[in-house]
């Protein structure tokens, strides 16, 4: 192998992962580097206080079909399930709860009837979400007056009240996009709202890690990314990095390391410095492209509270709720919730005292088991850099794969993909990294090798394929025919239902 077929990947998060296999798949020879002492970035997750906690709440749907098959490369699809149908428990104090579920239609008229018994809305406010729906489902992503205006603007135009948005835009907002709707990007939110909800019936359907974070995704992905004949370099800080007579040098301490392409995958604000004195204005940009919190309640108790694997909540500070006495190894009879806020600004500079006084009374308004139980844990979790903030103009910020120096390659879920920063965005971004470096490197992309799987992965994946896991082609076919008597359809469906 010459040294001209060498790629250096800063970074071992999901971008960097896969990236590193795709170039090794082609037969590079491939270096990752990792600051840290494990494989996964930013989806990791560590023991306190005798349970095993994720950092965050890392869901994803079904239409996230890079970061699924990615599990499958590095053989975690047996610790993943997806839900058959979509299905979200909206919880509300002193109230039932609601349910937004699709159907049996394609899409869009698969949440019709949802939306027709959605209680937390009044009848003519269901009628005026679907023909909001209807709207945004016509919107191109891509159309750059998007990037000018928020969510919040557009919804407002669009007759979406207070109440409506609330009760059920921030629903799915604020967790995709982690940013209130009146802060994000119309043009992102566009894109979540058409991939996942109306564009396919199936879509949307809900995923969850059903161990932790780092079983699920770094430990295996450092035992596959060995079988593939990447070097992992773990505690390697990349402090410099230089061009060369051979392509680039990467400096951490006393060692230095040389390659054709380097491919940086690290958090925005780290690419950025690292790239300044090669790509000043790429770097110029990335310094313009803020973070968004995300801040994590793990709460044990003492018995079980919640009969629901997760909740969403609304009227209530608690945005979503999950279920993790399992996954995160619970003591007999107690159950672990984990609480998910996304925006979490506010959050972030509140001390745990006041967080602990604020959210466990609005759990037991929520829950009625929790008022009796007793809290034996309450941990926080924050993470001030979860995603990039996706506010209007991010678009521009957000640069692609090849930057201005030739084999100078960038990648993570801040790049632009298309997608808002999810594990599929960190995913897609590694596929298009690799392809831009083989392209440097004058190699085709390999193919990855066929694993057997085993017993539990056949049995998740015959489960998943029985769920529908592809819109089939009858389907499409019937969508396409239905879609002008949608509108009309989800209208008469929202009218006729009452509270």
């Amino acid at each position: 192998m010459s040294s001209r077929q060498r790629v250096l990947v800063i970074g071992g998060g999901l971008a960097g992962i896969a990236a590193s296999l795709d170039c090794a798949d082609a037969g590079a020879s491939v270096t990752l580097l990792e600051v840290r002492p494990r494989l996964g970035g930013a989806a990791y997750s560590f023991e306190r206080e005798g349970l095993r906690v994720d950092n965050g709440q890392h869901v994803f749907m079904r239409c996230c079909t890079a970061y699924r098959a990615l599990l499958e490369r590095t053989g975690s699809a047996h610790s993943i399930s997806i839900q058959p149908r979509l299905r979200v428990p909206v919880l509300s104090p002193g109230s039932r709860a609601a349910v937004i579920a699709r159907g049996a239609l394609p899409a869009p008229l698969h949440l019709a009837g949802a939306l027709a018994r959605y209680r937390y809305l009044r009848p003519r406010q269901r009628l005026g979400a679907a023909r909001a729906a209807l709207a945004l489902r016509r919107l191109d992503p891509r159309d750059p007056a998007l990037e000018r205006v928020s969510f919040g603007e557009w919804l407002e135009r669009h007759g979406q009240g207070p109440d409506a948005v609330e009760n059920l835009w921030e629903v799915i907002v604020r967790p995709t996009l982690n940013l209130p709707t009146a802060e994000a990007s119309l043009a992102l939110g566009a894109f979540t709202f058409r991939t996942a909800l109306l564009a396919h019936a199936d879509a949307g359907d809900i995923g969850f890690h059903n161990t932790t974070l780092s079983a699920t995704i770094g430990q295996p992905a450092q035992r596959v990314l060995g079988e593939a004949g990447v070097e992992v370099k773990l505690g390697w800080r990349a402090q410099r990095l230089r061009r060369c007579a051979g392509g680039f040098e990467v400096e951490g301490g006393e060692e230095v390391l040389g390659a054709q392409v380097v491919i940086v995958a690290v958090p925005h604000n780290r690419a950025g410095a690292l790239i300044e004195p090669l790509a000043p204005d790429t770097a110029h940009r990335l310094s313009a492209l803020e973070n968004s919190p995300i801040v994590n309640l793990h709460v044990l108790y003492d018995r079980a509270v919640l009969a629901e694997p997760f909740a969403a909540a609304v009227r209530s500070p608690v945005q979503y709720l999950f279920d993790r006495t399992v996954a995160g190894g619970a003591p007999a009879g107690c159950q672990y919730l984990a609480v998910s806020l996304s925006g979490a600004e506010s959050e972030m500079q509140t001390s745990a005292r006041v967080l602990r006084e604020r959210y466990l009374p609005a759990l037991s308004e929520l829950l009625p088991g929790a008022r009796a139980a007793r809290v034996e844990r309450f941990l926080i979790t924050r993470e001030h850099a979860a995603t990039f903030r996706a506010a209007p103009g991010v678009g521009a910020l957000r640069p692609g794969p090849r930057s201005s120096v030739p084999g100078l390659v960038l990648a993570g879920a801040w790049t632009d993909t298309g997608w808002p920063g999810t594990l599929e965005s960190a995913v897609r971004s590694g596929h298009a990294a690799a392809r831009e470096a083989l392209r440097t490197l004058a190699l085709q992309p390999g193919s990855a090798p066929v694993r057997p799987a085993s017993a539990g992965e056949a049995r998740s994946a015959s489960e998943t394929t029985s769920a529908g896991e592809t819109t089939s082609a009858a389907e499409t076919r019937s969508a396409a025919r239905a879609a002008p008597a949608a509108e009309a359809s989800m209208a008469r469906r929202a009218s006729a239902s009452g509270p």
